[in-house]
Parts: structure tokens; sequence; C-alpha cells
């Protein structure tokens, strides 16, 4: 079973970084105050199909990473993509799969990786 992965949208990364509430090391991130670390890499959350002409490539709501996108023939600029003649809204960032005991932790009701991330949001917000 693959761990969860977990969305980290740049603008809030840059201000986690301005707070000094994250380090960064390479492509593995750590959240200072639960101490939770993630391998990162560069992604999108696609929010919306900016051409109207639907959702052919099926990528709405979904995260995608800048290879997964590369082997589509994506191209991103900012907050844009282009497939072929489909366009959609972006947030760039990074999808982070968890390290070390998070990875292997089994949820519970209390104590699921979503819970923490969210906990931390809250605190960081």
């Amino acid at each position: 079973m693959r761990p969860n992965r977990v969305f980290f949208p740049q603008p809030l990364l840059d201000a986690w970084i301005a707070d000094e509430r994250v380090e960064l090391h390479g492509d593995e991130l750590q959240l200072r105050d639960e101490g939770r670390r993630y391998t990162i890499a560069e992604a999108v959350h696609v929010l919306r199909d900016a051409a109207g002409g639907g959702d052919r490539m099926k990528l709405l709501g979904k995260v995608k990473t800048r290879d997964q996108l590369q082997e589509l023939g994506a191209e991103v600029f900012e907050a844009s993509m282009i497939i072929g003649d489909d366009a959609y809204d972006v947030v760039p960032g990074f999808v982070g799969e968890p390290i070390g005991a998070a990875a292997v932790q089994s949820p519970t009701a209390n104590n699921s990786e979503e819970d923490l991330l969210a906990q931390f949001l809250i605190k960081s917000l």
C-alpha cells in the first residue's frame, strides 16, 4: 500500500520558509513543529478548465508531478497549463510522500497523516 501523499502549494511553502516553519534539504521537506519529513517532487494541482473545452484528459481536481505532465506533453507556466488544445488553471507546488514512521504508521481516527497535517496547518495560518 502506497503512503498518503500530501500537496504543498507553493505560496504556502514560501510563507512557511519565511517563518522558518519548515526546512528544505534537496528533495526532503521537514515540518519543524511536527518533525514530519516528506520526499517532495514538483507538482501542480489542476483546478479548472480555462479554455471551456471540457476535461478530456480527466485532470480536474488531481495533483500531477511535473514528470507525469511531461509524459502527457503538458506545458506549465506559473498558474497555467496547456495540453494540446486544452488549457487549465493550476496551483504550482510540491507533492510529498511521508518518510520514516509516518510512511509506515497505520492511521487511526486520532492520528492520521491528514489529521496531523491539518493540525499543523491550523497552527500555521
